[in-house]
């Protein structure tokens, strides 16, 4: 795994932040994908990618994050993926409701800057790492 691009998968539908973090994960090893819903998600999924990080907004349209982590579970897509959370919705019930979902990190937007946020998606990647071995 060392030197080898971790594949992430970055969901949000604010396009200005989608293209900012997909490039600071491509300039930091990364190989990113990147999807505007949670439809196009499924999609992805269904097609074949497999993450090795799914990093998703909660509030989108059509779908939200938590709707999208529940049809990724009861479809059994991504089951190898480590999923976080990256939000501005920070209450207490939005992180238990996703961490009954299956998440591994939740992460607030407003309190990260874009290299915390990475650092972050890394230390959780080690840590899932290391339970795995």
């Amino acid at each position: 795994m060392e030197g080898e691009k971790r594949k992430i998968l970055i969901v949000d539908d604010d396009s200005f932040l989608l293209d900012m973090y997909a490039l600071k994960f491509s300039q930091n090893n990364f190989e990113v994908y990147t999807a505007s819903n949670g439809l196009q998600v499924l999609e992805k999924l269904k097609a074949g990618l497999k993450p090795d990080v799914i990093l998703m907004d909660i509030i989108m349209p059509e779908m939200d994050g938590f709707e999208m982590l529940a049809k990724m579970n009861a479809e059994k897509l991504a089951t190898d993926s480590v999923k976080i959370i990256l939000s501005n919705k920070s209450q207490q019930s939005d992180v238990e409701q996703g961490t009954s979902l299956g998440v591994s990190g939740y992460i607030v937007k407003a309190s990260s800057t874009p290299t915390e946020v990475i650092e972050q998606v890394v230390k959780i990647l080690e840590k899932k790492k290391e339970i795995k071995n």
